[in-house]
């Protein structure tokens, strides 16, 4: 079992990451001091996981609280069903959450604990490798709005991080390809050679040995846990793992929740951003092109949606979060490995960016 740890002072808490974890109740007891459970999870996760889990609980009283799977539920209808769970079954204060699955469970569960009787425990259980190596970690949580993703939401620190790698052995291909969008993205922004190391493992990453996924993931993490203990609120470098989600986002809000997953939409979303970066003179075409087969390499697209329209992209981008005064910020490449957030650039070259022929570039470089 590797370790991270998330330096917050008081709200510290560790990553245990390893194979068989969800079968070990001595890494949940200690971050639990009630005697409720509430597990979270979806009607995917559940058949496959959930009896395990419950199972390392046994000294709890434990409720399952199981919603419908997928990114278009993201949303208060789906999240009030999880008060209803808690209310219904009686859980007070000292009840702890458990989040157990992907991003959208992670994302609602932390959201709900966060908002129950103004603040309950909370736990990430982890079970794909985009939400092992990025969501679950940090602390943000939250809902969709129609007009955008994840304006809806709180800063809320789990107690613990549990992922048990062996989880991915159920993975969909294309769900492994969205995680290892955001393994490349840490690369991308602040580990060069990490990126390096990524090129010579994506082949045996994307035939799930363990080896490869256990580092992959601890190291992911430990970039990750780096950056939000020196900026919780994203108010200054945190912002810089959003390498790719302002264009990303503005794809899943036009396509409509689910029809990209969220690693497609980073992926493509991200070689928009090199683009832009190397349209800047910031890194080389040679650079651009890196990024972009790996992407490739790693079965993502990097072309975004041909029927989106540089005023589509505008439209959803000035709902971003990281837009300030009016101004679109977006997370740019100064140098492969190191990222920089940014509303200093002639917006001649953004319209360039969104109106770009990727269709082009993606052949040259597949």
């Amino acid at each position: 079992m590797q370790t991270v740890k998330v330096d917050l002072g008081e709200r510290s808490y560790p990553i245990h990451i390893g194979e068989g974890l969800l079968d070990q109740p001595q890494l949940l007891a200690p971050h639990i001091a009630g005697r409720q459970v509430a597990i979270v999870t979806n009607s995917t996760v559940a058949p496959l996981y959930l009896e395990r889990l419950t199972r390392s609980l046994a000294q709890f009283s434990v409720v399952p609280i199981i919603l419908p799977d997928g990114e278009s539920f993201k949303n208060w209808e789906t999240l009030q069903l999880i008060f209803d769970g808690l209310l219904t079954a009686r859980h007070d204060r000292r009840t702890t959450v458990i989040a157990l699955g992907g991003g959208v469970v992670g994302d609602m569960a932390g959201f709900a604990a966060a908002c129950y009787q103004r603040g309950v425990d909370f736990i990430q259980v982890p079970t794909t490798l985009l939400s092992q190596v990025d969501s679950s970690v940090g602390g943000k949580t939250g809902i969709n709005h129609p007009l955008g993703k994840n304006m809806i939401g709180a800063f809320y620190q789990p107690n613990l991080v549990l992922i048990d790698t062996q989880t991915l052995n159920t993975l969909p291909a294309r769900e492994l390809s969205a995680g290892l969008a955001e393994v490349i993205k840490y690369g991308l922004i602040c580990d060069e050679p990490f990126l390096t190391w990524l090129e010579d493992n994506m082949d045996a990453l994307r035939a799930l040995d363990q080896v490869a996924l256990t580092a992959a993931i601890q190291r992911s993490c430990a970039a990750k846990a780096e950056v939000v203990g020196a900026d919780e609120r994203e108010t200054g470098v945190r912002a810089t793992l959003n390498l790719g989600h302002t264009f990303g986002h503005a794809i899943e809000t036009h396509m409509g929740y689910g029809v990209w997953l969220h690693g497609e939409a980073v992926a493509a979303g991200t070689v928009m951003a090199l683009e832009m970066s190397a349209r800047l003179g910031w890194i080389s075409d040679a650079e651009r092109d890196r990024g972009i087969r790996i992407f490739q390499r790693a079965g993502l697209p990097v072309v975004p949606p041909t029927e989106m329209t540089p005023a589509d992209f505008m439209q959803h981008m000035a709902v971003d979060k990281k837009v300030i005064d009016g101004r679109i910020r977006l997370v740019l490449l100064r140098h492969m490995g190191e990222a920089t957030v940014t509303d200093d650039y002639p917006q001649e070259v953004l319209q360039a960016t969104l109106g770009a022929d990727y269709r082009a570039l993606a052949q040259l470089k597949g």
